[in-house]
Parts: structure tokens; C-alpha cells; sequence
């Protein structure tokens, strides 16, 4: 008998690593990563400007990816001018030492090399002198302090998705178990889950006892509740080797360079996911497995450690633990409710489009009671299936109508509630006249049917294909285009289409056919190809096979 409550099941494999978060036994999290070299949310790159886009207020980044980062003017302060700052300051140091270990002051070579060093990094005289005159840089000020070729840290805050490339932020934020490091905040803050004025109070005394660098700032994540000061110092001091690294990196790279990366799935899944209510954690790997349990006794002990259990059995465990057959249900348009209706999702590039339906053939469908009972249900499932597809952005909710303001306003508190400990930033807006609500979820990487599927080579993604008349008009006005032309008159012609198609001509459509061989005097002959697209055909010479046009 399975366990109830909260589990983890990991399942490693070679090209593919997969997550999942059961809660009795039911899927609540999902989550896969595959090998690829794309930049992954969270990497940190020494990146150079390539160049900027005014009207989009943005520039774009050479990360060493196959499309250059986009980076909004907003996102390049302040961590951009603090980063910046502290090149150039360290810059003059070192000139400053050369100079005087010469005896010289600043001679004409050392002119020459920061002069030199400044056509590398454009603009950074005037981005020096008005940070020491203490001006505020705005986003009027970026296309004159920043230049392109000028280099950047930059880290990943949205994984390219379809023909965009990734998105990018100056602003630094590393994840602990505990702590998050902003190493160009100062702020100290608190996750706002943590709820408690005591246990908040208790949480800022910790933070503000540690010993951090200036200038640096922290928050403390959810799952740091409760925990005792020593925690927090440990974690702090793991983030901090990251950060020495990245600034050895810094000073060693060439951009565009990789300088920090995000820890796989195994290891993130444990970082963000592992709680007091996680009763069990079942892995397929025996790597991932010791990995998992030492990283749990080193953050909470061998009683922590002892969740973790290896999987051995020749059943799969995605199988055993029937999380396979619930997630076929997120690779479909459409997902049953438990009272009998059901909601359509449909992802679309400007929006995700989901309609809620009470069901056909039901009684009390207009009953006000059972209405709002579908719509209840819908939100619950709406909130689900958005974490297990991965799906964000802006998200359109066609409820069924309601004609009482009091229900509307119920459906709304349920729907802020169930994303209320969505992992991504969501906000839900009051059901509008048209009898729409609108949400946002923050959207991070590709969704999960992005990750697994490919458009159909047939439509293209469009889910459909001309139909077999729509084939049958298209090849016989080709004909009566091609039958006019002078130079095909003793030509022989002979059409090769799909099967389906033909099987049109030869049947509802073979007087038509008839008629255009008499019209033009001309024999026709017919060929199927299986290996054509059905959207395809060809008409050609039999003799020569010379395509005709």
C-alpha cells in the first residue's frame, strides 16, 4: 500500500530527468529537463552588448546563445551600474598602483592602456564620473552610460521560447535552500508566505546578525521558517563561494562566457520543493539517490535523509506510482471534471484560451446551484492543469455565466486562493461584463507540450488539413491552368496526389474530370503517393517526368 500525504518520485534517465509531487497519490507538480546547451533560467553569463533597440527600450545581449538575450533598460538598474561601478574603480586601482610602483604618476602608457581599455568598454569615463558626482542613473541615461561591446553580468530570468531568445536581467539573485543572495541589493527581506509578526520579527534578527558583504542584500525563503540561526549561516556561506566564483570567473572569461549554472533538476528539486510535509522521496537512479540523501543529511540530518528511498523494482516508476496515466491527461485539449463537465485548454502565441462547459445531456445544467458547482470545479482544475502544463502569460477564463454577483465573487476568492501557493507570480482580475476573468502567470520556460512535441509537419500546428474537396478544386484548377498552355497540348499528364484525395476523384468527382478531357481534348492519368503530404500533389510528363507549371 503507497504512501499518503506528500511524495516526490524522481525518474533519471539518460536524455531525460523527470519530477513529480503526489498528494495522496494524486499529480500536483511536474516538471522534466532534457540535455541541451540552451541557457537555462538562473545561469549567470558574462555577456557583451551587441547592440540597442530604442522603441523596445531593450538591448540585446551576446550570451554565447544561438539568439543574442534581450535586456530591458529597466532591468539594467541598478545592478547594472553597481557592476559597471566596480569594474572601473577596480580598473583605476590597479593603474594607480602601476603608476606609483614606477614612481611616475600616470604616464603616457598607462594613459594609452586605460584609453585603450575604454574603446573595449564605451562609455565607461562618463558612467564613472556621474556615479561619482552621485548622479541617479534613469533609463534616459542607459543609451549614453552603456555602449555597444560594452560587457555585462547578466543572468537568466526567462528561457527562450519559440523564435525569442532568452530574457535577461542585471539584477543578480542567487538561490540557496534558505537564503536568496542579491549581490547588488542591499535589501533584506522576508518570502511573503512567511506569515507571523513573531516568527517574521525572529526571521529579521537572524538576517541582520549574519555577516554579509556590502552592499549585498538577502530574503529569506519560505521553507526557512522555523529554522534555527545555524541554517542561515551555512547556507549564506555556500552562497558566497558561488559568488567568489563568479567573480573569479569575471576577471579570468572573455565574454560571452558561462559563468555560474543553475543546478540540474535532481539537485533543484530538493532546493525548492523539499518540506517537513514531504513524506517520502522515491528515485529510479542510484547517483541521484546518494546525491539526494547526502544533500538531505547535510541540510537536515540522518532523520531528513531517511525519506529518501532508491526505486529497483522492473516495473517503471512513473508507472508504478500511475502518474503516467494522469499525465496524458495534460498532453490534451480537453480535461474532464468530476461532476460531469469540462474545460478545453488551447494555447495560443499571444494567450492561453480556456472555456469551461457544464457537459451535454445533463439535467439542472441551468440549475444557478450546479453552475456554480461546475465553475468551482473548474477553477480547482484550471489551477492545476496551469502548474503541470507550465502554461503562463496571459490566461482567459470563459466560465459558465453566472447571473448572481454573489457566485461571481465566489469563483474569484476560489481562484486566488488555489494559485495562491503557485510556485510562479500569478494575479487573477475580477469575472469582467463579457463574462471573462483574466489572469497572468509568470512564464519562465517553454510549457510542457512545447518541451515534448513538435508541430505537426502536415499543419503546421494548426490541428487541421485541407479536406479532400477543398484538394479536388485545387488540382482541377491546376489542370484547366496548365491544359490552356500551347506548349503541353500533345504532352501526356498524369496527376499524383495523396490516396484520400484520389479516391475524391475516382468516385464524386469523375464527371468532372471527364469533362475537362473532353474539354481540352487531352487524357489525364491518376497515381496515389502515401508519401506525399496531403496538402501536396503533382502534376507531371509519365514520359520524361518533368514536373509541369
Amino acid at each position: 500500500m503507497e504512501k499518503s500525504g506528500k511524495q516526490m518520485i524522481l525518474n533519471c534517465e539518460k536524455l531525460e530527468r523527470r519530477f513529480a509531487m503526489l498528494n495522496d497519490g494524486r499529480l500536483e507538480e511536474y516538471q522534466i529537463e532534457r540535455d541541451d546547451s540552451g541557457p537555462k533560467v538562473g545561469n549567470i553569463y558574462l555577456g557583451r552588448i551587441i547592440n540597442f533597440e530604442p522603441s523596445l527600450q531593450a538591448a540585446f545581449i551576446d550570451i554565447g546563445a544561438e539568439k543574442n538575450a534581450f535586456l530591458h533598460y529597466h532591468e539594467m538598474l541598478p545592478g547594472g551600474d553597481e557592476l559597471l561601478e566596480k569594474r572601473i574603480s577596480e580598473e583605476e586601482a590597479e593603474e594607480e598602483e602601476e603608476a606609483a610602483a614606477r614612481g611616475t604618476g600616470t604616464d603616457a602608457p598607462i594613459a594609452a592602456k586605460r584609453r585603450k581599455r575604454q574603446e573595449g568598454r564605451p562609455g565607461s569615463r562618463a558612467l564613472s564620473e556621474a556615479l561619482r558626482r552621485k548622479k541617479k542613473l534613469t533609463v534616459a541615461d542607459i543609451p549614453e552610460f552603456f555602449k555597444p561591446g560594452m560587457e555585462l553580468l547578466v543572468q537568466v530570468v526567462k528561457s527562450p521560447i519559440g523564435t525569442k531568445g532568452a530574457r535577461v536581467t542585471t539584477n543578480m539573485s542567487i538561490p540557496g535552500r534558505y537564503l536568496v543572495l542579491m549581490p547588488y541589493s542591499e535589501h533584506i527581506g522576508l518570502s511573503t508566505r512567511i506569515e507571523g509578526a513573531q516568527e517574521r520579527d525572529r526571521l529579521r534578527k537572524i538576517l541582520s546578525s549574519l555577516e554579509l558583504p556590502e552592499g549585498m542584500g538577502l530574503i529569506c525563503r519560505t521553507v526557512g521558517e522555523g529554522r534555527k540561526a545555524a541554517f542561515f549561516k551555512r547556507d549564506l556561506d555556500l552562497l558566497l563561494d558561488y559568488w567568489r566564483k563568479i567573480e573569479h570567473a569575471m576577471e579570468t572569461m572573455k565574454a560571452p562566457a558561462l559563468v555560474f549554472t543553475e543546478p540540474d533538476l535532481v539537485a533543484r528539486t530538493i532546493r525548492d520543493f523539499m518540506t517537513d510535509e514531504i513524506g517520502g522521496i522515491v528515485v529510479d537512479d542510484k547517483a541521484a539517490c546518494k546525491q539526494i540523501a547526502d544533500t538531505l543529511r547535510r541540510i537536515g540530518g540522518a532523520k531528513m535523509a531517511g525519506k529518501v528511498t532508491l526505486y529497483n523494482s522492473p516495473k517503471p516508476v512513473f508507472d508504478h506510482y500511475k502518474i503516467n496515466d494522469q499525465l496524458r491527461e495534460v498532453y490534451q485539449r480537453e480535461v474532464r471534471l468530476p461532476g460531469g463537465g469540462y474545460i478545453c485548454i488551447d494555447e495560443t502565441e499571444a494567450l492561453i484560451a480556456i472555456d469551461v462547459n457544464s457537459g451535454r445531456g445533463r439535467k439542472g445544467t441551468d440549475q444557478p446551484e450546479f453552475i456554480l458547482k461546475t465553475n468551482l470545479e473548474a477553477a480547482a482544475e484550471i489551477a492545476r492543469q496551469l502548474r503541470l502544463r507550465n502554461i503562463g502569460g496571459l490566461v482567459v477564463l470563459d466560465f459558465i455565466d453566472m447571473k448572481s454577483a454573489k457566485d461571481r465573487d465566489e469563483v474569484l476568492r476560489t481562484m486566488k486562493k488555489l494559485v495562491k501557493d503557485d510556485r510562479a507570480k500569478t494575479k487573477v482580475l475580477p469575472i469582467s461584463k463579457l463574462g471573462l476573468m483574466e489572469m497572468t502567470r509568470q512564464r519562465e520556460h517553454e510549457s510542457i507540450l512545447d518541451q515534448v512535441y513538435n508541430p505537426c509537419p502536415y499543419c503546421s500546428g494548426t490541428g487541421r488539413v485541407k479536406s479532400p474537396l477543398t484538394m479536388s478544386v485545387e488540382i482541377q484548377r491546376r489542370l484547366n491552368s496548365v491544359l490552356r498552355e500551347k506548349r503541353y497540348k500533345d504532352v501526356p499528364v498524369r496527376v499524383i496526389m495523396h490516396p484520400d484525395v484520389l479516391a475524391r476523384l475516382r468516385n464524386e468527382d469523375a464527371k468532372l474530370l471527364s469533362d475537362i478531357e473532353e474539354k481540352y481534348n487531352h487524357d489525364l492519368s491518376f497515381r496515389a503517393d502515401p508519401m506525399l503530404h496531403y496538402e501536396e500533389f503533382r502534376l507531371v510528363d509519365p514520359d520524361t517526368g518533368a514536373e509541369l507549371f
